[in-house]
């Protein structure tokens, strides 16, 4: 008995003696394992390296691809094309007729350009600031040819907006259209009747007291937004931008007070002026000036009133 349990031993010792680690090869394998991927992504493919150039290109305004979203007149891409256009023509962006319709122009122009050179082998190609020859690689069958189309079409359009000026004479045309309803709307709102006293229908239809009403709103409706198409800056935005938020308030608030179409009249022209007082006098703020103090909701306001009025940039129908 004694000879036999002194062998089992001999014999378990010798075994657990080549007994490999397997915990310890499965430990070294992992730590291979994770060495690896760690080699594969500390390179250009690391996430960090691909998040930052993303911001780099964000950051002067080349996304690729360019979304829909709306642009305002800070966006990097917005200032190349306005740089642009400035230094083929020697004006802004600003005095064009339709600077929204050149900045969705363009962000197609870039899109399309993308999509022509990964079709024709230049996938890797960074199209910005590079004309759709340069971005075309030859080639690229049946679809490759709808886009040259499409580019072709809307280098065309671009061509002529670009050339299109807000001329002086029609922001002139806007201040007299202002001028005549202002004194349009005032004979409407005191005496209708020196109007459209030679009308039948202005006495059989009772149209006077219909009259009289348009004629205060007028200043809303008419004399405000005809200010507002010139596409003023600084304290004259401000002052008009208050006035055609101002001007209806009074029109709905007043009859409450006075069935006077006249004084309601007077009291819009009086928010008009004081608008423009406050604008340029207590709070005479460049639109060039930080406004992160601004409230959200007055940002939002502000914002509002820009579109439309020649302020945003690239806004989609």
């Amino acid at each position: 008995m004694e000879k036999t349990l002194v062998l089992l031993a001999f014999t378990i010792a010798a075994t657990d003696g080549f007994v490999p680690h397997r915990p310890l090869v499965s430990r070294n394998l992992n730590i291979r394992g994770l060495s690896a991927d760690a080699e594969e992504k500390s390179g250009v493919f690391a996430d960090e390296v691909q998040q930052e150039a993303k911001e780099v290109l964000e950051k002067v305004g080349w996304a690729s691809p360019m979304d829909d979203g709306e642009m305002t007149s800070d966006d990097p891409f917005v200032k190349q094309i306005d740089a642009g256009i400035q230094a083929d023509y020697g004006f802004g962006l600003d005095d064009l007729l339709n600077p929204a319709k050149v900045v969705n122009l363009e962000r197609d122009l870039f899109n399309l350009r993308i999509e022509l050179a990964s079709l024709t082998g230049n996938a890797d190609l960074d199209v910005a600031g590079l004309s759709t020859e340069e971005c075309d690689g030859g080639g690229g069958g049946e679809e490759a040819d709808t886009i040259r189309a499409k580019i072709s079409k809307k280098e065309t359009d671009l061509a002529i907006e670009r050339r299109s000026v807000f001329r002086d004479w029609l922001k002139n045309i806007f201040v007299g259209q202002a001028v005549i309803s202002l004194g349009v709307s005032f004979v409407m709102a005191t005496n209708p009747s020196a109007l459209f006293g030679g009308f039948s229908w202005f006495y059989s239809y009772n149209m006077d007291i219909s009259i009289q009403v348009l004629g205060y709103w007028f200043w809303w409706l008419f004399i405000v937004p005809s200010l507002r198409s010139r596409r003023p800056s600084g304290a004259e935005k401000k002052a008009l931008d208050i006035a055609f938020l101002g001007t209806p308030l009074i029109s709905i608030i007043a009859p409450v007070a006075t069935k006077d179409t006249g004084l309601i009249w007077l009291a819009n022209f009086l928010v008009v002026s004081g608008a423009y007082g406050f604008a340029f006098l207590v709070d005479n703020d460049d639109d060039t000036q930080d406004k992160s103090n601004q409230p959200e909701w007055l940002k939002f306001v502000y914002k509002s009133l820009d579109f439309g009025s020649g302020r945003e940039r690239g806004a989609r129908k």
